[in-house]
């Protein structure tokens, strides 16, 4: 099979500084199935609250309306991609966006896009500390 790449640019808005900025050599079938879990709302929007602050599954519940399980799958979904890591604490896993990613960049430059999760961090913060981590 042909070894087929592309450019994408760390500056993906500004095309007079391209030149200027590293540009990072990535398969596009891989791009393309990152692309592809970037796509998912639930995803992006995980993506989005760990560039911001590392979490439990029992915190994510907090933001979205579905269960433990389902956030679970997303979870494993982004950790097989290499996009997010998990650290255990005693009993609870806290979940972080992998900064050693050869997709890091590329997530980079997509969160950038997506407006920041104050609203959706508060919800997590405000959650009953007991309730909170009994993932």
């Amino acid at each position: 099979m042909m070894d087929v790449r592309f450019y994408i640019s760390k500056s993906l808005y500004d095309d007079e500084r391209r030149g200027d900025m590293p540009q990072l050599a990535m398969e596009i079938g891989a791009a393309a199935r990152v692309l592809k879990l970037l796509g998912d709302p639930t995803r992006l929007t995980i993506l989005a609250i760990l560039n911001q602050r590392e979490c439990c599954v029992c915190e994510l519940l907090e933001v979205f309306s579905t269960s433990q399980p389902a956030i679970s799958q997303h979870l494993r979904k982004l950790k097989d991609a290499g996009l997010i890591q998990e650290e255990r604490r005693g009993q609870w896993v806290y979940y972080s966006l992998r900064p050693q990613s050869e997709y890091y960049s590329l997530l980079q430059a997509v969160l950038s896009y997506v407006p920041d999760q104050d609203e959706n961090i508060r919800k997590i913060e405000k959650a009953n500390p007991a309730v909170r981590c009994g993932c």
